[in-house]
């Protein structure tokens, strides 16, 4: 035997099929003037150094779809300790693959990673702990290594060309979700790709590849075995990307909504109350992505991680505790609070291992929608009520359940977006402190009352570098 087994044998014909497109700058849209100025200096500074730089993922897919990247991430074959001579203003971050964030002015970071061979979720030998002296590879490895087939581009600097290995130009032409490699197999391994490629599919209005919808609705419950950090992240990033009512609209097509939230099953399984409630659920997500697409050009939206969560669980709560029909006072409000909270640890919180606070927030934001219920007149509020410590954020998440129900709540936007700064001196220059517990190799003592840490130290010098204080 040789060891080969189907699946490699389909992964590499999969491979001989498609292999390395390169596209002209005739042939894309991509224009390097549409990328920010510090991705191009890490860039320009990789080749410079005699070291390979592309730019990689989501910011590849959003430039060839004419849309503003969120990030620019930087894939290259130098080794983060190499990177890490070469970029004074940066840190190490990771444990089992670790990546570099370059810190520039204006809170701006970018993320270098080495090319890898081999995902961690990956190993045909489930048991097979990947060295780190074997995990970096080449660019195509890093392309075949990647979930969706449009994340799996790269941008090369140096003549401004992209370069495919899974076809995931055509698949960005064609508006098509694909899963790198064979669907069933990789979504085993890591049942959180089902997420990602849903997200991907709502945010860009795609359809989702037979092969690959056909393992997500298979392999659905898969979910359950994925760590709770991990799903938690992912849900907190699809109900902040502006189109979480189609996201939902495939996850209830899928089955991942019901192995998300199976407390929802008992409401679904009555054809016509099931009905309602997901028509409440659409219309509670599409205010939301309301808020985010209008906030978009006035600054930043915000929105707690509690608010957004009982969005997602308020057409199950009105039903549930009977939220809109209490009269509350005295003890009865501390009785339904005590029976939301424990209701919430059950079948929510611990699901998604939320701190207490969160929870709080959303007993919070449940137990008062009676009493702004019975005292909203005339769009205006009582001032006892508007003196309460909790009506802030009650009356904001108020105001997208009368959207949701009216259309006619949220046209004033100011109390969910904090304005964008008028001027440069508004943003803050210095990168964030280094979270607690964060892993990090290259911390230096302090000496002689002189700074201490890995955070770079940003000057106005003309010939500092990029910024940068000279040493």
């Amino acid at each position: 035997m040789n060891g080969t087994t189907e699946n490699d044998s389909q992964l590499t014909e999969e491979k001989e099929e498609r292999r390395h497109v390169i596209l002209s700058p005739e042939e894309h849209p991509i224009l390097e003037k549409d990328i920010e100025s510090e991705a191009l200096k890490v860039l320009y500074r990789l080749r410079d150094a005699g070291y390979s730089g592309y730019l990689v993922g989501g910011g590849v897919r959003d430039l060839y779809l004419g849309n503003q990247p969120k990030d620019f991430d930087i894939s290259t074959n130098a080794r983060p300790g190499q990177l890490r001579k070469l970029f004074r203003n940066s840190r190490t971050i990771g444990r089992r693959f670790r990546l570099v964030q370059v810190f520039f002015k204006g809170n701006k970071i970018i993320e270098v990673s080495t090319l890898r061979s081999q995902s961690e979720y990956d190993s045909n030998d489930p048991d097979k702990v990947l060295p780190a002296n074997n995990t970096f590879g080449t660019l195509e490895e890093d392309a075949f290594r990647r979930d969706l087939t449009i994340n799996s581009l790269f941008y090369e600097v140096e003549n401004k060309t992209i370069i495919d290995y899974v076809g995931g130009v055509q698949d960005l032409t064609d508006g098509i979700i694909r899963i790198v490699g064979e669907p069933e197999q990789r979504i085993v391994r890591d049942p959180v790709r089902m997420l990602r490629a849903i997200r991907h599919a709502a945010r860009n209005g795609f359809n989702i590849e037979e092969k690959t919808l056909e393992a997500i609705s298979n392999h659905a419950d898969k979910l359950d075995l994925c760590p709770t950090s991990r799903i938690r992240d992912e849900l907190l990033k699809d109900l902040r990307g502006g189109a979480s009512k189609a996201w939902v609209e495939l996850a209830l097509r899928t089955g991942v909504f019901s192995t998300l939230f199976p407390f929802y099953n008992e409401l679904f399984n009555d054809k016509i109350e099931g009905e309602i409630v997901k028509g409440e659920l659409l219309a509670l997500l599409g205010a939301l992505d309301k808020i985010y697409c209008q906030g978009k050009e006035k600054g930043r939206v915000l929105l707690e991680d509690a608010m957004l969560f009982a969005l997602l669980l308020l057409p199950w709560a009105l039903r549930h505790f009977d939220l809109l029909n209490h009269e509350l006072k005295g003890p009865g409000y501390h009785r339904l609070s005590k029976s939301i909270r424990a209701e919430l640890d059950q079948v929510f919180a611990r699901r998604l291992n939320l701190k207490r606070a969160i929870k709080d927030k959303i007993t919070t934001l449940f137990v008062n929608m009676s009493s702004l219920q019975k005292n909203r007149k005339n769009d205006t509020w009582p001032a006892w009520l508007r003196r309460k410590s909790y009506f802030l954020d009650c009356s904001r998440f108020y105001a997208l359940y009368q959207e949701a129900i009216a259309g006619d709540a949220l046209t004033d936007l100011k109390q969910f977006i904090e304005e964008a700064p008028q001027n440069v001196a508004e943003v803050q220059e210095m990168p964030p402190a280094l979270p607690a517990g964060e892993n990090t190799s290259d911390k230096q003592p302090r000496r002689g009352g002189r700074r201490g840490g890995n955070n770079p130290a940003f000057c106005s010098e003309k010939h500092g570098v990029f910024g940068l204080r000279k040493g």
